[in-house]
């Protein structure tokens, strides 16, 4: 692919449990632009638009983002549709150039892994086990896998690693002091908390916990968007040729606050597409730069916030007791 030029409707935007639960439990609602389209009639269902409104077809979507250089795509996790419409994108835009795929479902340590199972020298289940793959992952990301290894298409395990971002979420950055080298390489070498419209949204959706607690699970939710930012930067910069396509959950990517303002504060030359689920209940801005995903909402988890409070509780009774130091096995 020949060298991009800026796309212009972009360049205006430089571009934890707790931090799950504001995707899971949609509580960001903004105006909305348009009902989700007739055409959107079951959970597979998907009808692209542009941040204006005008739908488009799965070619044309490909038309309009091809010469970015990364799209970033905001995703429900499980949503059959979305997971559906990256698939299907992911093979549109491999017919025009050569490209790559970014995740953030695994982490820099499973790299290796990762790169294992795509050049066949371990099976799927080897793979799902040693990359910790997520629950979810024979229904909603093994046809991209599986898509990636047929096409020979690199795939960047682009995140910081789950159960040590936990850790930052109740200690805040000093966590990362305590780590080995190669641990700390897991994470982005920067990741900047000063204020933002990023973090204003976040906090806007924490309604418990203390002021500290906030910054720290904040601290964490940035840890993702930075380590993801900077796997893509440096990837793009050993293969400038290669077009990347992220799949991030929703809130990292919608509206250009979160992992693309962290890509542009790393590389502000990169151009960049967003992609963005919404439905019914779920919207964004209307001046959002967004290609919108228009979905079926997905069933509704909670009913009530005590509701929501309980399994929550179930979360973090279940999870990990204690964080990882430098001497903890990982």
């Amino acid at each position: 692919m020949h060298a991009r030029q800026r796309i212009t409707h972009y360049a205006r935007y430089r571009l934890s449990y707790a931090a799950c639960i504001v995707f899971a439990v949609g509580l960001v609602l903004s105006p909305a632009v348009q009902a989700t389209p007739d055409s959107v009639n079951t959970l597979y269902d998907y009808q692209a638009t542009t941040p204006s409104g005008q739908p488009l077809s799965l070619i044309q979507v490909a038309d309009h983002v091809e010469n970015a250089d990364i799209v970033l795509i905001g995703e429900w996790h499980s949503h059959p549709g979305v997971h559906r419409f990256q698939t299907e994108l992911l093979n549109q835009l491999a017919d025009r150039h050569p490209v790559a795929l970014s995740m953030e479902q695994f982490s820099r340590d499973a790299q290796p892994v990762v790169e294992q199972y795509l050049s066949g020298d371990i099976g799927e289940d080897t793979f799902k086990r040693r990359a910790n793959a997520w629950d979810n992952y024979d229904g909603s990301y093994r046809p991209l896998m599986e898509l990636a290894k047929q096409r020979q298409i690199d795939v960047i395990a682009a995140n910081a690693p789950k159960s040590m971002v936990s850790c930052i979420g109740q200690q805040g950055l000093t966590y990362l002091s305590g780590l080995s080298d190669e641990q700390r390489s897991w994470f982005a070498k920067t990741i900047d908390t000063q204020d933002s419209p990023y973090k204003q949204k976040f906090k806007a959706n924490m309604h418990h916990g203390t002021s500290s607690q906030t910054n720290a699970q904040y601290a964490a939710q940035l840890a993702w968007d930075a380590t993801m930012a900077e796997s893509m930067v440096r990837y793009h910069h050993h293969h400038p040729d290669r077009q990347i396509v992220h799949i991030a959950g929703r809130f990292h990517i919608a509206e250009g606050i979160g992992t693309a303002a962290q890509i542009q504060a790393r590389d502000n030359d990169l151009t960049i597409a967003l992609i963005t689920a919404v439905s019914d209940n779920t919207t964004l801005m209307k001046d959002a730069p967004d290609y919108r995903l228009h979905v079926m909402p997905m069933p509704q988890r909670w009913q009530s916030m005590e509701e929501m409070r309980k399994a929550v509780g179930t979360m973090k009774r279940n999870g990990p007791s204690r964080c990882q130091s430098e001497n903890s096995d990982i």
